[in-house]
């Protein structure tokens, strides 16, 4: 059991960031990934739609012989995390606005959140307000659009800049000075990010923490790999080779995807 992989699913590619982190934390572990990319973004859909993506998802990755699932996709633990875990008897980790960190970080006690939709309207992300933000001024601010263009890979050309530039300005001009990138997609656009920002403003995203999350449920279990790791394994409900075409730039090297074999036209 321990040699088994462990399944990452998103509604596209912005799960690739938090796949690297882990492959950074954990290089003995073999890795599955799936990218839903016929129905992305899953910040415009209801909850109950995404719910029964990330169920079939998760029940095909089961199948696939996982060992653990980490939900990398801000919207989808939000609607289905806590759905999965009644479902599944195996770690589950999902993602979440790093709301505490940026609360702790920020000078001026106002922090934004660059999220979908669908995450700054969820039980969840309410949650996390009332339990870390305490006195903090919170602002956030929806970015329709900006995951469409990271699936394509484009990360830093000028439609993509003026749309980072949209959706800071009216968080800059509240006074944050710390930004919480609340989708997995958005690490991907780091760079073009911190090009429009003055040096003073924080980025702070959670990859990173749930890889560690990760690593910790699986040493408390006794389910660490010994390796070595297989090379990670991709699916896609939309146009593999389109996600061919992008994991050079994201993952960081070549891969082989096939396509997902439900699901995969598009809904809503």
């Amino acid at each position: 059991m321990n040699s088994a992989p462990i399944g990452v699913f998103d509604s596209g590619v912005g799960g690739l960031s938090v796949l690297r982190e882990i492959r950074q934390a954990l290089p003995n572990e073999s890795l599955m990934y799936v990218a839903d990319s016929g129905h992305v973004p899953y910040g415009e859909k209801s909850p109950e739609q995404i719910r029964e993506r990330s169920r079939s998802i998760a029940r095909f990755l089961l199948q696939q012989g996982a060992k653990a699932l980490v939900v990398a996709c801000n919207t989808a633990t939000a609607a289905a995390v806590a759905d999965l875990r009644e479902i599944y008897d195996l770690p589950i980790i999902g993602m979440e606005p790093a709301v505490k960190p940026a609360a702790q970080a920020t000078r001026t006690g106002i922090v934004g959140v660059l999220a979908t939709t669908g995450t700054l309207q969820s039980a969840r992300f309410a949650a996390l307000l009332d339990r870390f933000a305490g006195s903090v001024k919170v602002i956030t601010q929806p970015c329709p659009g900006l995951v469409e263009y990271i699936e394509q890979g484009e990360l830093d050309s000028p439609r993509v800049r003026a749309l980072l530039q949209t959706f800071t300005q009216p968080l800059l001009s509240a006074g944050c000075d710390t930004i919480i990138l609340g989708c997995t997609h958005y690490p991907f656009v780091r760079p073009a990010l911190q090009s429009l920002l003055a040096p003073g403003i924080t980025l702070i995203d959670t990859g990173a923490a749930v890889a560690r999350q990760l690593q910790s449920r699986l040493v408390t279990l006794d389910m660490i790999s010994a390796g070595p790791a297989r090379p990670c394994q991709f699916w896609s409900s939309g146009d593999p080779q389109a996600l061919s075409c992008v994991l050079p730039t994201l993952w960081g090297e070549l891969g082989s995807v096939e396509l997902l074999p439900f699901g995969g036209a598009k809904v809503l």
